[in-house]
């Protein structure tokens, strides 16, 4: 073996020569340069803290502290001995196959690299032993370019004389990110399996061996797929370089990456990943959607080490109320039998309250689904025609973590077949036939195409026009009305109100009537959400659970107090306001009278086939909330309840509302709709709007209803916290490296 300074020399030459080889003579005589020039240490210097994790902080409108965002306890003690030989070679094989025999600075692997690099005219394969990088994460300020990277390398040849190959291995795994928040192997371990690092099997270890090469990319809950795959990946390089036996490899291989649900149980035969950790917050239903919908906004590692401060939209006193409501409507009964709750305020989209079942939060079953979020809609086949897709299949969607999809709305649907009609010039007034039992014309039976429709609660008999089908509920008017409109149509019309499950094919739905009754899954939040369109005449506020968000160096990123949020004309006022004046006589005099509160109010009742769904959602000019209730585990149990009998929209989720609606609106001094222009003929009503001489008719109360709040950035009360001026902030520094679907009804 050469003496340590020809080594050296060695190195530094075949270093030169490397990148000779690849780059101009100009940059050759700046890299002598550095060599010459550049203050390079006598001795290894400390290293640096190489990252600051801060919590995200969560605070209701009030300005109290109400959840604290982080994954691990970023303090988990390991030592050298707690790092098991099969992680070791895991990561060798994968990230530095030399590492044994290189001084610090492969050679070989970084000429191999810049060859590859030229044939493909860009960076295809990093040259970076795993000290080189340990070194530019500790050392080096990170800089891409050729002064630091000489540095890098000269700083590496050292370290590899300085310290055993095994110790520059242990504070590399110390440092590196693994994705989600994970820093360092220990932080890993945890986060991932709930495991000690000195426990890690070999499935575990390529999974995590994995992850380095793009911690962010392959973060094994958001990409299970692209983790499993890079796993199979580091196996196949383990069993190509002798570390493991093909038995092992076929046997680790055989456990992929499982994704475990929140509150499922592992899966046998998996390399199972558990939910993140979390404290159990105060309202832990909304604290899980303000959670998804940061997630989805800014991603796993700003929101759990970036430092933000979110000042929410939840109203504590309208929280409690809508959990009380529900606790007392579920009284007597056992889970799985849920209910659900969703209230926004519809003028700003603001989410003053979420109840995501009986126990969210809690330990039973179904405690950690989210149900006031619902789920997207299963994607049919790419075989399959789709005239109206769901926004929800593109990802941007706040669903429940565990993917169930949402619930079969009933009659609560058919407004948004209402609004469609009078979009098309339909008016309230025409009248339909509306027989008790209606079979569609030219109709092909199908499971997803039943060619009879008829009326539940044995309404019906006669005819009637729209305002009185509406109040009565009567879906064999509907099932002819929206033959009238189309199903395109009312997708389409549902999709820009704010149903991001929404969606039609003209081969699964066929538009035979049912699609009017509710065939698509729907969640109580874009309910609410839906019918606050109506409410703030035709314009649309996107619900959000911020008002206000503070990255860690202070940067106001989000402010909806300072200036409300934008709104979106999606319908014409004279459609919205229509529709709440027909919904309106459902409260007076129709299917939804539990629900009268006293006070101007409209909205919908919901009963899916065989009761197994009801719903209730109504809105005043103030806030729109929806109810659901039904079974978590299925949408084919029916709902019976003693004293109750069948359980429609009308009977238990109408009275949730009712109870809900008349305490969170105590505070707030009672206003009537905006009355509606005249409907002898909708019709010439939207063709005067077009030559602009519309008149809209004289308000019956001040159209535009006063936003919610008021909101307070900082404490209120004597227990209230305030927003800190500064975030909390643990800094992390290494040790040295010598240290250690159906048919539906009213």
């Amino acid at each position: 073996m050469l003496p340590r300074p020809a080594r050296l020399v060695l190195d530094s030459v075949l270093l030169l020569v490397t990148v000779s080889v690849g780059v101009p003579i100009a940059v050759v005589v700046t890299i002598l340069g550095a060599l010459i020039f550049l203050p390079l240490p006598a001795t290894i210097p400390p290293p640096k803290p190489i990252v600051a994790i801060a919590p995200t902080q969560v605070y209701d409108r009030n300005g109290a502290l109400i959840a604290t965002f982080h994954q691990f306890d970023q303090r988990i003690p390991v030592t050298e001995k707690d790092i098991p030989t099969v992680l070791k070679e895991a990561v060798v094989s994968i990230e530095d196959r030399n590492f044994y025999n290189h001084g610090g600075v492969d050679i070989r692997g970084s000429l191999r690299a810049l060859f590859a690099d030229l044939r493909n005219e860009k960076t295809v394969q990093g040259g970076s032993t795993i000290t080189q990088q340990y070194v530019k994460l500790t050392y080096t300020n990170g800089k891409r370019d050729l002064s630091r990277k000489i540095k890098e390398a000269i700083l590496a040849s050292r370290l590899d004389r300085a310290s055993s190959k095994d110790e520059i291995l242990f504070q590399y795994l110390n440092t590196i990110y693994f994705g989600d928040g994970s820093y360092g192997i220990g932080a890993a371990s945890e986060n991932y399996f709930r495991t000690p690092v000195s426990q890690l099997s070999l499935a575990q270890a390529a999974m995590l061996a994995g992850l380095i090469q793009a911690p962010t990319t392959l973060a094994p809950r958001e990409n299970p797929s692209g983790a499993e795959a890079r796993r199979q990946v580091v196996l196949d390089k383990m069993l190509e370089q002798g570390y493991i036996t093909q038995d092992a490899r076929d046997a680790a291989g055989a456990a992929p990456v499982n994704d475990q649900p929140v509150g499922s149980d592992p899966v046998a035969g998996t390399t199972n990943v558990f939910p993140p950790q979390q404290d159990k917050p105060k309202y832990p239903a909304f604290v899980d959607y303000l959670l998804r919908y940061l997630l989805q906004k800014y991603g796993p590692e700003q929101v759990y080490q970036g430092g933000l401060r979110v000042q929410t939209t939840l109203d504590p006193a309208v929280q409690q109320e809508a959990e009380q409501s529900v606790q007392n409507s579920l009284k007597g009964t056992k889970p799985p039998l849920e209910m659900a709750l969703a209230t926004v305020e519809p003028q700003t989209g603001f989410v003053d309250a979420i109840v995501g079942g009986r126990d969210f939060g809690g330990s039973g079953a179904y405690a950690q689904v989210n149900l006031a979020l619902g789920g997207c809609e299963p994607k049919p086949a790419a075989t399959v025609t789709v005239e109206v897709p769901a926004d929800c299949w593109n990802g941007n969607y706040i669903t429940s973590r565990t993917g169930i999809a949402g619930r079969q709305p009933g009659s609560a649907w058919k407004p948004f077949v209402l609004a469609t009609a009078f979009a098309e010039g339909i008016p309230p007034t025409k009248v339909y036939p509306a027989p008790r039992v209606y079979t569609i014309p030219n109709c092909k039976p199908s499971p997803n195409n039943p060619c009879t429709i008829s009326n539940n609660e044995g309404e019906g008999g006669g005819s009637a026009n729209l305002r009185v089908a509406t109040a009565q509920s009567i879906n064999t008017v509907f099932a002819q009305l929206i033959r009238d409109t189309g199903c395109t149509q009312v997708a389409q019309m549902a999709e820009k109100l704010g149903i991001t499950s929404a969606w039609y094919s003209s081969q699964v739905h066929t538009c035979s009537g049912a699609y009017a009754l509710g065939e698509v899954g729907v969640s109580p939040l874009d309910m609410a959400s839906a019918y606050g369109v109506f409410d703030n005449h035709g314009l649309r506020a996107v619900p959000t659970p911020v008002l206000k968000i503070l990255d860690g160096n202070g940067k106001v990123l989000v402010d909806n107090i300072a200036k409300a949020p934008e709104t979106t004309r999606v319908i014409d006022s004279v459609i919205a306001d229509n529709v709440t004046d027909v919904l309106r006589g459902v409260i007076t005099s129709g299917t939804g009278v539990t629900a009268n509160i006293g006070r101007p109010a409209a909205g919908k009742t919901g009963t899916t086939s065989k009761f197994t769904n009801a719903w209730f959602v109504g809105y005043t000019p103030a806030r729109s909330t929806a109810v659901w209730m039904g079974y978590a585990n299925n949408q084919s149990t029916s709902m019976v309840l003693p004293g109750v009998g069948n359980v429609f929209g009308g009977t238990v989720p109408a009275a949730t509302w009712k109870n809900f609606m008349s305490q969170a609106l105590v505070k707030v001094a009672p206003t009537d709709f905006s009355q509606p222009p005249p409907l002898a003929s909708l019709t010439d009503q939207l063709n005067a709007q077009k030559r602009g001489n519309i008149n809209p008719g004289a308000p019956i109360a001040p159209a535009d209803t006063p936003l919610g709040g008021p909101y307070v950035v900082g404490p209120v009360g004597p227990s209230a916290a305030p927003l800190p001026t500064t975030p909390t902030t643990i800094v992390i520094s290494p040790p040295p490296p010598s240290s250690t679907t159906s048919t539906t009804h009213p």
